[in-house]
């Protein structure tokens, strides 16, 4: 096993993007993703609409997969795919063609949790990005999720602080939102913030227990804020939205921040990796990498395009589980809630 080479096809379904990815062992040879653009005419994700898309592109999704890895499909080790968490009809569309593909080939099958994967995508073998050494603490940040992970192993990981209501990236994106930015919002408020002065409006911090988060008060403190703003000047959004997005962003970067320091005094555990697509927002990326001098942290942020949703992580994750014998068997279902435990 140890001398063997494995090819793991990787599929990702869990939202609004189709990716497939081949890994030889631990390096990515290949990395597609097919986006879904009609959202944004909704300002939103829709499910019936996405798991349709997911319909159409999953098959020349895979077979550029596989072209672009430049093997044959006989040459496949395995078939790992995104159990869950996820919009259960994108999710049942990669599971269901990753289960026959599996039949088809006759080659074992191996289910990932999406969340587990944003973690251990950092192990992908890749000259622009370092491994995280064991133990180490994850903050996963995405549209649906907010945790602070003990990670021990890479199948020993342990919650140990999650979101009580809504997750960051929905605070970024409702929060643009309210600014009459179109979807995806998250990305355009860390844009137009790079300009901004992040201390010229003052927003609450949440009050919550332990390692905890919530953005929900935040969001509607946002939302009465521009109001009241509006009543007054009509163009005030327009003419201050640089600043209003850097102080929306460095409140939420705060709040993040004080939970991590939280996270590492309760557990002094000093290495701290990020993931999820909202570890793509380069103001969380330059707090956590300025925490190394700051604090004495060890910190690890991945490259960007294994940040936001693809197969690659999924892959590394089917890699992994290869080398364990983690098979799943073909009754296996979609989990739209897949807690990591």
């Amino acid at each position: 096993m140890e001398n063997e080479t494995i090819y793991i096809l990787a599929i990702e379904s869990s939202c609004d993007d189709t990716s497939a990815a081949v890994l030889m062992n631990d390096k990515v040879l290949s990395n597609v993703v097919a986006t879904q653009e009609i959202h944004k005419e909704y300002g939103g994700v829709v499910p019936e609409l996405a798991s349709r898309a997911h319909q159409q592109n999953i098959v020349p999704v895979v077979d550029q997969a596989i072209a672009k890895a430049n093997i044959d499909k006989k040459q496949l080790s395995a078939i790992a795919f995104t159990r869950g968490p996820g919009l259960m009809g994108s999710l049942l569309v990669g599971t269901s063609f990753a289960k026959s593909l599996s039949l088809g080939l006759q080659i074992p099958l191996i289910e990932v949790n999406h969340m587990k994967a944003h973690i251990l995508a950092h192990y992908i073998d890749d000259d622009s990005m370092k491994a995280p050494n064991f133990p180490f603490l994850a903050l996963t940040i995405s549209g649906g999720h907010t945790q602070i992970v003990q990670v021990n192993d890479f199948f020993d990981m342990k919650i140990i602080g999650q979101t009580l209501d809504d997750a960051v990236g929905e605070a970024f994106d409702k929060s643009a939102k309210i600014l009459g930015l179109p979807y995806p919002g998250g990305p355009l408020i860390d844009k137009y913030a790079a300009t901004g002065n992040p201390l010229k409006f003052e927003f609450p911090i949440p009050k919550v227990k332990e390692l905890d988060f919530s953005f929900s008060g935040l969001k509607t403190n946002i939302l009465y804020f521009i109001q009241k703003q509006t009543k007054e000047d009509s163009d005030f959004v327009k003419n201050n939205l640089e600043d209003i997005c850097a102080s929306i962003q460095f409140t939420i970067i705060k709040i993040l921040m004080l939970k991590l320091k939280k996270a590492v005094k309760l557990t002094g555990i000093k290495e701290i990796a990020i993931g999820g697509g909202v570890s793509a927002n380069s103001g969380i990326r330059k707090a956590l990498i300025e925490a190394q001098t700051k604090y004495g942290w060890k910190t690890y942020v991945p490259k960007f395009e294994y940040c936001t949703d693809n197969a690659a992580m999924i892959g590394i994750v089917g890699y992994y589980k290869f080398k364990n014998n983690a098979f799943t068997q073909q009754d296996v279902t979609a989990k739209a809630r897949y807690l990591i435990s």
